[in-house]
């Protein structure tokens, strides 16, 4: 038996494999103590070799796990064993976006990554949530529900927070401010992926990788590209991380 972890900036994710297999996983929030938390989560399991992955993964290494792996190459490994064939992996964490592209093997050939700025992350939605009145489970449905495309020209969070702000101050529904928030993390996930080059097949990971909009938006915007994502697109990492423990 092997765990993968993922300790991110908001959750840490805990995926156990044997014999190739992922047999159980858990999510939990990340909270004040990520070690503890950390921890706490894999104590009831006895695995020969720990991997690490994610933002705290070093600090993992010091203390429980065996070896660590860069989040690009866990989630290159985890996407492939959901979909073997997929060319392109995009990954919307907390605080950081990724797109990478991978070879016939599933070696890693090309990425990008956004992590100096918190748009077009799980963080820029939850914020712009807030300010519209949204449960962040509650923003992507609203988002759906808009029929008028309105632009949103700032990709930085704190001016286009003030965008919305003009937005709602102008009598803008709440769910077509929601859209135009949608469509801009889009828009910049396109952007990325343009300049990184995909195949035909991309895989969507990561907790944004749940909503809705984002995903109906992104197979639009990219047309006959398929968008696929596994049932539980937040562990895809620490399933990552555990395949790895489990071929070395």
């Amino acid at each position: 038996m092997q765990v993968g972890i993922d300790l991110g900036s908001r959750t840490i994710k805990v995926a156990v494999v044997e014999d190739g297999r992922m047999i159980d996983y858990r999510i939990a929030e990340s909270g004040f103590d990520p070690h503890g938390q950390a921890l706490e989560m894999i104590k009831q399991y006895k695995p020969s070799k720990i991997v690490a992955t994610g933002y705290g993964r070093h600090l993992a290494q010091k203390h429980f796990a065996h070896d660590v792996i860069t989040e690009i190459k866990a989630h290159a490994i985890g996407a492939r064993y959901h979909f073997p064939e997929c060319t392109t992996v995009v990954d919307i964490g907390g605080q950081d976006s990724k797109v990478i592209s991978l070879g016939a093997n599933g070696s890693v050939v090309n990425f990008q990554m956004n992590d100096k700025c918190a748009a077009g992350t799980g963080r820029f939605l939850e914020i712009m949530a807030t300010s519209l009145g949204f449960a962040l489970d509650e923003f992507g449905p609203a988002a759906l529900e808009s029929d008028q495309e309105v632009a949103i020209n700032s990709m930085r969070t704190v001016f286009a927070e003030s965008e919305v702000v003009s937005m709602k101050n102008r009598g803008i529904p709440p769910k077509d401010v929601a859209n135009a928030v949608h469509l801009s993390v889009v828009n910049r996930l396109t952007a990325m992926l343009n300049r990184v080059g995909f195949g035909e097949s991309i895989v969507f990971s990561g907790g944004v990788a749940r909503n809705p909009c984002i995903v109906k938006m992104l197979q639009e915007r990219l047309d006959c590209v398929k968008v696929e994502s596994p049932s539980a697109p937040d562990i895809v990492g620490a399933l990552g991380a555990a395949l790895y423990a489990d071929r070395c």
